[in-house]
Formats: C-alpha cells, structure tokens, sequence
C-alpha cells in the first residue's frame, strides 16, 4: 500500500494500487485491521477513478439540448 496522496495520483497508479489491494483482500493475507485500512483506501481510490473517469467523459462529450428539449452529446470544445 502507498502512502502517496490519493487526490495527486493518476488514474493509471490509482487503479494500479486499487488492483493490488483488491487481490490482497482476496487472498486474505492481513490482519483485520490492517485488511479494514486497506479496504477503506480501495474505496477511496474506487471514486478518485471514478471522478477522473467521469472527468475525462466531460472532456469528450458534452450535453446538447434541441428545440424540443430532448438531448444529445456532441464533441466537448474547450
């Protein structure tokens, strides 16, 4: 486990990391609450992905309205 800043990681070292800890929480190999430590940074990085994913979408669509107000993406133009 890093004790690198989760908000300072890319997406690729955070889901690195979470990868790793979720294969550890499988095989079971820490104690209890050092397997709770664990688990609470996993979930922290689970939504930090989830926010630059989410982040990177916006990037890529953005929402379109019609006249008639139904919607659309179109490409998102900074």
């Amino acid at each position: 486990m890093s004790d690198r800043k989760i908000t300072e990681m890319s997406f690729e070292d955070a889901l690195q990391e979470l990868e790793g800890i979720v294969g550890r929480l499988e095989r079971g190999d820490a104690p209890l609450e050092e397997s709770i430590t664990i688990y609470e940074r996993g979930a922290a990085l689970k939504s930090h992905c989830e926010g630059k994913l989410k982040a990177a979408q916006m990037k890529v669509d953005k929402i379109v309205l019609n006249g008639a107000g139904a919607a659309s993406t179109a490409p998102f133009d900074e």
